[in-house]
């Protein structure tokens, strides 16, 4: 799920079963927190399967319609894969979309880093505001705006470019690009969460299974063209890209999402890059700059005065 993800659809509160209001709470913030954890790992699996982001995506949605077709099985769900007319049409089109976001999310990772490519995929949902202002005419109060403005003054920030910082970690051009494959993916994930809002119909778990079958059709070629993983570890980090990061997160954070109110799912959503960023320097002895770390301060307090209205739903990535 972009960070990538975050994530592979557009959750919103799903039914549960009757439970003190207390109980769901703290049940729901702990499974959002798992969640949130658990996609933060996605980058050293894409680091260490180390294969083109083409295969790693195919591989994922392969493996992560296998998962959460066995959650389908397990749990009865199989109607709601049934999608008739326009909402065939979004489920297809936001698969297309979600497949351009993991591909140039996996492919700047190498580029940049775990905590600087998950970072900057999280202005996603600037790219919802500003969409749904120029194109779609929605209303935006003045406090959206500066929040807005805040928010891209922190990607700037965070992206090293300001203070030198992404010298030392790739070549300039490469550093470069990545940076812009990660911003082209968090647009075609803002086109997701567009989309998806004009199909509330579409349950998350179907969302999500259509985007991978979509995802495994349309990259079938991809492995036979690019190459295979070799028989050993590569295979076994895709698998978990596929299962854990796919079909299980998936699964926890729309459970822990029907538990919770909007604003507290707001502030939870930020455990995802925070592990990121934690993962990177454990893992890879990467760490951000004083200047970087003040641009995720920056992006995330904006980001949460934007994600408090009702209406910026929370995501996953």
């Amino acid at each position: 799920m972009n960070s990538s993800q975050a994530s592979a659809a557009t959750p919103q509160p799903l039914a549960a079963a009757p439970l003190p209001a207390p109980v769901r709470e703290r049940d729901g913030q702990w499974l959002l927190i798992a969640g949130g954890v658990l996609l933060g790992t996605i980058g050293v699996f894409v680091e260490e399967a180390g294969q083109h982001p083409l295969v790693t995506v195919w591989f994922r949605c392969a493996f992560g319609a296998l998962a959460l077709l066995a959650w389908c099985l397990a749990t009865g769900r199989g109607r709601e894969l049934l999608l008739q007319g326009r909402a065939r049409w979004v489920a297809c089109a936001t698969g297309v979309l979600m497949v351009m976001n993991w591909a140039m999310f996996f492919a700047a990772i190498p580029r940049t880093s775990i905590a600087v490519a998950t970072v900057v995929f999280h202005i996603q949902p600037i790219w919802v505001i500003v969409i749904g202002a120029l194109f779609l005419r929605e209303a935006v109060a003045p406090a959206q705006w500066l929040a807005t403005l805040a928010a891209l003054g922190g990607l700037v920030l965070t992206t090293g470019l300001v203070d030198g910082a992404a010298a030392g970690a790739s070549h300039g051009g490469d550093y470069v690009a990545g940076v812009l494959l990660c911003l082209g993916g968090s647009l075609c994930y803002a086109g997701v969460t567009l989309l998806a809002n004009t199909q509330k119909a579409i349950s998350p778990y179907a969302m999500a299974m259509w985007q991978c079958l979509v995802g495994t059709v349309a990259l079938a070629w991809a492995p036979w063209v690019l190459g295979w993983p070799p028989l050993g570890a590569a295979w076994g980090w895709l698998l978990g890209l596929g299962v854990l990061h796919t079909g299980l997160a998936y699964v926890v954070l729309f459970a822990g999402m029907a538990r919770l109110g909007l604003g507290r799912i707001a502030v939870l959503q930020f455990v995802y890059p925070l592990t990121a960023v934690l993962v990177d320097w454990a893992v890879y002895g990467r760490t951000l700059s004083a200047v970087q770390l003040a641009g995720v301060a920056l992006m995330a307090a904006a980001l949460w005065t934007l994600r408090r209205p009702a209406k910026a739903a929370a995501r996953t990535g």
